[in-house]
């Protein structure tokens, strides 16, 4: 996936969203955990994909609130999922950190639905460019 902040060069970082929550398991248990959200938090866009398709430990919901809280408003964070949005607090299990979660990402989202029948290939090889 291709973008006008890829062109410039500037710092963005895929990740599918169970890499990144063992990513940050492994932080935890090696000490690192402080210095990888302040890694994550300079990444001018994050994009996780496929949310939602595991279930969330509590350590990885506490884990996602400090990430998104340390981008927001002043980062953008990508969000791509089968889950349909009204199901994310639900996914979340955990109220009180869905709230505060969800507040976060959805406060002035810019929102794509993308029909099913897009050619995915198209976005791989670079021919699809968002913009």
């Amino acid at each position: 996936m291709r973008s006008r902040h890829a062109a410039k060069g500037s710092p963005r970082y895929y990740v599918r969203a169970a890499r990144l929550f063992e990513e940050l398991r492994i932080a935890h248990g090696d000490g690192s955990f402080t210095r990888r959200l302040a890694q994550l938090a300079k990444i001018d866009v994050l994009l996780l994909d496929d949310w939602g398709l595991q279930e969330l430990d509590q350590s990885a919901r506490n884990d996602l609130l400090e990430v998104i809280d340390d981008r927001v408003c002043s980062r953008s964070t990508i969000i791509t999922s089968q889950l349909p949005l009204e199901h994310w607090h639900a996914w979340l299990q955990d109220p009180t950190l869905a709230d505060a979660i969800l507040d976060r990402l959805v406060h002035q989202p810019h929102r794509l639905s993308i029909r099913p029948t897009l050619d995915f290939n198209a976005i791989c090889d670079g021919r699809l460019v968002l913009v």
